[in-house]
């Protein structure tokens, strides 16, 4: 136990004292506050772009439906032919020219309008040039049949039902895809950990294999202790280096909302401009209403419980994958020799993601989200998308947490026995490229 403390206490202190560690310690969040407020101010100056679209109108229709918005501005072309009028707008720098033809009949009108643009134009502009037209035309075809506007509304009104548990509580539209985006996000930062830091682990006995360190180290402690020494080491400047990450992110996130005064609230300001109701009060009423239910749904997540799983799915995932890049790097001589193994043991956990989200987000208890939350190398990332839901009644059945924590554990045994069979002939093999022949052949050893 007295090597193991001192291998793990080499590693770590080797890792935190490397300057690239140091230097990327502080800067990575610099780096990321500072991309977060460039993608803001990106998206603020992009909102804030009018672009200037003309209409040349030959028709008696539309005179006065094409009104400026925060987005864009029409300007009227009079007496001009469409020749004329698209070079003209190409000379001006305009967004775009609308060309509405004259015709006798709405529909025709409608139909044989064109909107020139040099380059394809966005979804958000054609949505409201689109909608001018469908109001109109739906607007003639109810006259024509004799209904009134007032009648179609209160006909095509939207329907939702309102849901309930069996207590009697509302249930909320939306919430189980909320709970498992959070639990989604845990997962995503385990899966993260695990490809970094366990290349770190990999590339870190690549290293003392090739210079021949390690034939001085393995002579005086077995090569499971160096082993289990590295990932735990290595495992610990990480945990620090993600410590130091997220601290500093709150910091700096709080210092640019008081620095730029930046008012959480004012996210809702556009409520009340809202369209299809009665007044903006209601509307805000309505929302905010809404918004405290939501709110307080997400308080009633059971966060000690989830961050507490997310540890212990946090470190039985990271043990057995470490241990797997561990065995990797005892097995080759050089970094590039490593891109045949590195695949299938990325594939679980993008699998782990992607299947998550899809069945998580439609069914969290279905049988494909019961199975992946207990297949050892990917339930720490798919039991995670489910805990916030909670465990009990209406949540994760408390054997199907108790079965995948036991599998982990059993499952990161199984794996460090194999691994160290691996790492113990692969750390002293130079000279040839390994297959899955020979990795095979070494497990029998």
């Amino acid at each position: 136990m007295g090597k193991l403390s001192l291998i793990i206490k080499r590693e770590y202190l080797a890792k935190v004292r490397n300057k690239s560690f140091v230097v990327m310690t502080f800067l990575s969040p610099i780096l990321m506050v500072g991309m977060v407020v460039l993608i803001v101010y990106l998206t603020k100056i992009n909102d804030n772009e009018i672009r200037t679209i003309a209409v040349l109108n030959e028709s008696n229709y539309f005179s006065t439906d094409f009104q400026g918005t925060e987005s864009a501005s029409f300007v009227r072309m009079r007496d001009i032919d469409l020749e004329a009028a698209k070079d003209s707008i190409q000379k001006m720098g305009f967004y775009g020219l609308l060309y509405i033809p004259d015709e006798p009949d709405l529909e025709k009108v409608a139909s044989r309008s064109i909107f020139y643009t040099k380059d394809s134009p966005g979804s958000s502009i054609l949505d409201n040039l689109e909608n001018v037209f469908e109001d109109r035309l739906r607007l003639r075809r109810l006259q024509e049949l004799g209904v009134s506007v007032s009648d179609f509304e209160s006909v095509g009104n939207n329907f939702e039902i309102n849901t309930a548990n069996f207590s009697g509580e509302q249930n909320l539209k939306g919430i189980t895809e909320i709970k498992a985006f959070i639990g989604g996000a845990f997962g995503y930062l385990i899966m993260m950990f695990i490809i970094i830091y366990g290349g770190f682990v990999m590339r870190s006995v690549i290293e003392e294999k090739t210079t021949r360190i390690i034939e001085v180290i393995i002579s005086s402690v077995k090569p499971f202790q160096l082993m289990l020494g590295k990932i735990i080491g290595t495992s610990l400047a990480g945990v620090t280096q993600f410590a130091i990450w997220i601290i500093s992110a709150i910091l700096m996130f709080g210092v640019l909302i008081l620095v730029f005064d930046i008012d959480p609230s004012g996210l809702n300001s556009g409520a009340s401009n809202a369209p299809g109701l009665v007044g903006g009060a209601a509307y805000m009423a309505a929302s905010d209403s809404a918004i405290q239910l939501y709110a307080n749904e997400l308080f009633r997540i059971p966060w000690v419980m989830l961050i507490s799983f997310f540890l212990i799915y946090f470190i039985l995932g990271y043990l057995i994958y470490s241990s797997i890049y561990a065995a990797i790097g005892a097995a080759v001589d050089n970094e590039t020799d490593t891109q045949q193994f590195i695949f299938p043991i990325i594939l679980p956990l993008m699998l782990a993601i992607y299947v998550g989200f899809f069945s998580v987000f439609n069914n969290p208890h279905g049988p494909i989200a019961v199975a992946f939350s207990l297949f050892p190398l990917t339930s720490p990332i798919v039991m995670l998308m489910r805990l916030p839901g909670g465990i009990g009644e209406g949540g994760v059945p408390i054997w199907e947490v108790a079965v995948s924590i036991l599998l982990l554990i059993v499952t990161f045994i199984g794996i460090v026995w194999l691994a160290a069979k691996i790492y113990r002939v692969g750390i002293l093999m130079y000279g040839k490229k390994p297959s899955y022949r020979d990795l095979f052949k070494w497990l029998k050893y």
